[in-house]
This record gives C-alpha cells, structure tokens and sequence, in this order.
C-alpha cells in the first residue's frame, strides 16, 4: 500500500510541515485509524499567503495564454502519471473504492486539460460600432485577482481541480483550503502543478480549522475571488461575508436530485442506472439521485428491483479488499445523521424495506438503505440525505412527478428515464435544476456548466463558465483622434 505522505502546506513556493497553530489528526474512515498529522494554519501564514498570492498575480496574469495552458496541459499530464498513488491515498482518506477514485482524477485530469485551453481561445470579442467616429469597441476579459477556493472532502482530487485550473487559466493567483479530512489528496494534486513549472506564489496551500480560515480570507482586501463547494447552511453565511467586501462569489452547495422515471423508460437499463449511481461513494455526492419518483404502473417492480440490486453492494475496506463496491462514511457524524433520518421515518413517514442500521465494527459504515413510499413531508424528501439513503416513490401523471420534483428550494441535478420523445423535452424544461440530465446520469464534463439554482449555489464551474468566473469584464472603445 502506498505509505500516507508527510503532510505539508505550501505558501509563497515553500513547502511547510509545522504549521504555526498545532497540528490536527486524520484519520481513515473505514478503519477510524489515524494515518497522519496535519499542520494548522496560523493567522501570520494566512497572511504570508495572501501576501503570496498577490504579488504574484500581475506577473502571472500578464503571462501569455498559451503559455498557461502549457503548464496546466503538463499538470494534467502529471495527474495521470501519478493516479495509482494518489487514488490509494483517496481510498485512505475518503474511503473511495479504487475504481471510482481512478475515475475521479481521470476527470480532473481532463477539467484541467480543458480549462488550460481556455487560456488560449478567451481573446475578447469586437463589437461592431454605430457611430463613424468610432474606430472599434472590443470587450475583453480580465482576470479578477487573488482567488479563496474552498472544497469538501467527497472529490479531493476533481473539486480543487476544477477551481484551481479555472483560476489559473484566467490567470488568477489562488489560495486552497482543502478539507481537513483529505490534505495529503489536495497536497499531491497541487505538487503536480508546481512541478509543472507554476511560479511560486500563484498557488498557495493551506489546512486548519474552516471558520477561521475562511473568514481570513474572504476578509483579506487582496482576496478578490472566493469559490466554495459545501453545504447550503455555510454557503450562505461565506456569501454574505464576501458581500460585504464586493467580492464574487461561487457557491456550488446541496442538492436533492429527483429522479422520475416514465412507465416507457427502458426498465432495466434504468433500475441498473438508478442503483449503482445512488450508492456511488456511499451517496455522498451532491449530484447523488436521492428521490426516485415512479409510475405508478412500474412502481412496484422497481422497488423489486431495485432492492435487489442494492442487496448485491459489497459494503466494505476498499483499500483492504478491491471488490468492495461501497465504502465508508466520512465520520461519525454522518452515521449519526443516517440513523437520525431512520428514527423519523416509520408509519406514515415511508419504510425501509432493506439496510436503514449502521454497520457494527470498526470504521464509519450503514448500510445501503431504501425506503418505499416516504411521505412527501419526511425529512427524507426535505432534506438532503447526502449517504446511502434512497426514496422510492409513486405518481400518477407526469405533471404530479414535476410538482413533486421542484417542491424543495434545492436545484443543483435532477433526472429522467423515458422512451418518449415528448415526455423528455417536456421534462427537460419543466424540471427546476441547474442541471438536467435524460436518460443518464453524465452532469459533469469538462466541456459544460456545472452549477445550481435556488439553494443549490449560484455560478457555474467547469465549461467555459468555469474560465470566465476568475474574470471581470472589460470594454475598450476607441473614437478617431480629433474626432
């Protein structure tokens, strides 16, 4: 097994092990075995680090486009080079079978990819002018500054990814505050990209407790941009503390994806579908498919189905054993959280028809759990789940699927399974989602947006969207001279 690597942060190009507020623990979920220590950021290395950032900004941003997208094409390229070991230490630290953690850093390989041609194709635009003393208007995009990323523990290696490579395409300096569960998963993915060739000071890596972390910064007058991926509940309080100081602001939070899936949807491509992505990292994901809204006429059958399937998950150590098809929780808290949400169900609330316990023994494990027929005022069809939790539902007309589906506030991923033509384009614009996907589960590519609506964030990442949110817009008119 890959030995956990000495934890270190990086600031100003230098690779620091003590960190000037202690040091924290990490431990591995499915063992709850410590692996690591992990310095903690202090106030003074916050703000070497912002110092950092900013002084390097005007350089790398007056760096050539081509040439950012050399360095970030050659950082990809390391990311590959380097995936069996960095997908071992993933499995250490989140608890991901190998196989998705594999996918995982093959995707963020490809997000960087994309994002690093950007810095080649954004040269602006001319606009045609209305007056004949006006030689040409042209409107450019340039970067916004210092960037404050923020990211969870569930993709350690895709989520940093897709910020950091935005930021750096635009030609942004930035700040990561990874997890404080996956830092040596966010320490090898930022070695790539300064081993290949990014000047010191335009990344900068820092570990410690959240709050503080992300009011320093967000606070800091050089921090310009702050992109977070996490809960609607902090979201919300970063949002208003980067309204404050005017500063832009990403936010891909919650979501509550439904799922509805048509009496003519190929039943058993579907059922297949549905249960494997459900349980994809035990369900923590904020695309996860939570609510599955059935015909009424397949109902029945589906939940046969696809309770048989959820009973072939192999739940387990995937760093012990590669056929484990479902891994750990994060921590504790999330097992609490599952068995919480199984204490409210019950009579007319929905039942579990298999799992709904945790798993005794060692490491952060429930078991894959289904509930038929949860009302819709359950906390399972309120709030987000985010573990290996599914409802399973009945409708009776297309129309009551939409109006089950867009009931919650949340608005980040939902889906559809139909065979009829019209039913998928009326479902393709009914559905209340940033993302709407038929007949798949794909929402993520490098090539399109990756956002939400309602309390689901705002802003897009990945795409060219994910280019153009490190940039602030800027038009230059210029009229004959003299006249």
């Amino acid at each position: 097994m890959t030995n956990y690597p000495g934890l270190k942060m990086l600031i100003a190009g230098e690779w620091i092990a003590e960190g000037g507020a202690g040091t924290m623990p990490v431990n591995n979920p499915a063992t709850e075995a410590k692996i690591g220590d992990c310095p903690m950021v202090s106030s003074e290395q916050l703000d070497a680090a912002v110092a950092a950032a900013d002084e390097a900004f005007p350089k790398w941003a007056a760096t050539p486009g081509a040439e950012r997208h050399k360095i970030l094409r050659r950082a990809a390229e390391l990311l590959r080079e380097r995936k069996t070991d960095i997908a071992r230490i993933v499995m250490l630290e989140v608890g991901k079978p190998n196989a998705q953690a594999l996918g995982e850093i093959g995707s963020a390989a490809d997000l960087i990819d994309f994002l690093g041609e950007e810095a080649k194709r954004q040269g602006g635009r001319l606009v045609p002018v209305r007056s004949p003393n006006l030689l040409q208007q042209r409107v450019t995009q340039e970067p916004i500054g210092p960037a404050a990323l923020f990211t969870p523990w569930n993709f350690p290696i895709n989520l940093p990814a897709k910020k950091i490579a935005g930021a750096l395409a635009a030609g942004c300096s930035c700040i990561l505050k990874p997890a404080e569960t996956t830092p040596a998963s966010a320490q090898m993915l930022v070695q790539c990209f300064t081993d290949a060739g990014v000047p010191a000071g335009v990344i900068n890596l820092v570990f410690g407790d959240p709050a503080k972390i992300s009011e320093h910064l967000i606070t800091a007058p050089a921090m310009r941009k702050i992109s977070f991926t996490g809960s609607t509940a902090v979201g919300k309080q970063l949002g208003a503390l980067a309204a404050q100081g005017l500063k832009r602001f990403t936010a891909e939070l919650g979501g509550h994806a439904p799922v509805v899936i048509g009496k003519s949807a190929d039943f058993d491509r579907t059922v297949a579908a549905c249960a494997a992505t459900k349980y994809r990292n035990a369900g923590q994901v904020c695309v996860s498919p939570t609510r599955f809204l059935a015909a009424r006429d397949i109902y029945d059958r589906f939940v046969s189905e696809f309770v048989a399937r959820v009973n072939d998950l192999k739940v387990g150590d995937p760093s012990a054993d590669d056929s484990v098809t479902m891994g750990p929780l994060a921590h504790a808290g999330r097992v609490n959280a599952m068995q919480e949400l199984m204490g409210a169900l019950g009579g007319s609330k929905g039942e579990i028809v298999t799992g709904g316990s945790a798993i005794e023994g060692p490491g952060h494990f429930f078991q894959p759990t289904v509930i038929a027929n949860p009302s819709a005022n359950s906390r399972l069809m309120t709030e987000e789940p985010f573990g290996p939790v599914a409802g399973i539902v009945p409708y009776d007309d297309i129309e009551d699927a939409v109006r089950i589906a867009n009931s919650l506030r949340y608005g980040l991923a939902a889906y559809a399974f139909t065979a009829d033509l019209d039913e998928s384009h009326y479902l393709g614009g009914a559905l209340r989602a940033g993302m709407v996907a038929i007949n798949h589960f794909a929402v993520g590519s490098p090539e399109t947006p990756f956002g939400g609506t309602g309390d689901s964030g705002f802003g897009s990442e990945s795409g060219v969207e994910g280019y153009l949110g490190y940039t602030e817009t800027k038009l230059v008119t210029v009229a004959k001279s003299g006249g």
